[in-house]
């Protein structure tokens, strides 16, 4: 019984040395994302910030830059023993937060942002939520100009299911949130 307990005791002392690494999401001053993702990777902290090329219109010319998907926001992931480090660079204002904690970020949001970036995919953000028996209007593809019901969101609030009354009879369809609109 002496060796059990003393397996217990070796492995929470193992355990408590393991770091563990989360991504959190940094608020940033404005315009700041790309100065403060560059010192991070100076301090070797793992960041992520993710850029997409855009057109922007001046009065005299127009012009491809490269800006922030999301504006004001850098993304690192972080042990206890970096926390502090991370949001203390310059330009960092806090972590992003909810409950009181940094809101931990799933590594599968990471790397399906990363994914969809490399492969150039067209798509937009948007923080609407729809709630079921809302009415939509379908902006993209073959059903484009029709009119919907919210049945239900799934997926985390990222995909709508819709019924479309219009044809006759119910049909069910399943869409990303960037490709309808509320009526």
């Amino acid at each position: 019984m002496g060796e059990i307990i003393k397996e217990r005791i070796l492995n929470k002392s193992k355990n408590s040395t393991q770091l563990v690494y989360r991504w959190h999401a940094i608020y940033t001053r404005s315009k700041y994302e790309k100065r403060v993702y560059n010192l991070l990777l100076e301090h070797n902290i793992e960041s992520f910030l993710p850029l997409v090329r855009t057109v922007k219109q001046w009065s005299d010319r127009k012009k491809k830059v490269t800006e922030p998907l999301v504006k004001s926001y850098v993304f690192v992931k972080v042990s206890e023993k970096e926390y502090y480090d991370a949001v203390n660079i310059g330009g960092a204002v806090c972590y992003v937060r909810f409950e009181g904690k940094a809101a931990v970020i799933p590594e599968w949001q990471i790397e399906t942002m990363k994914k969809i970036l490399e492969t150039e995919t067209s798509f937009e953000l948007t923080t609407e939520k729809f709630a079921p028996g809302e009415q939509v209007l379908i902006k993209v593809g073959a059903m484009a100009g029709y009119q919907g019901e919210v049945i239900r969101t799934t997926k985390g609030d990222r995909k709508l299911i819709l019924r479309i009354g219009e044809l006759g009879f119910a049909m069910e369809l399943e869409l990303g949130l960037d490709k309808v609109e509320k009526v």
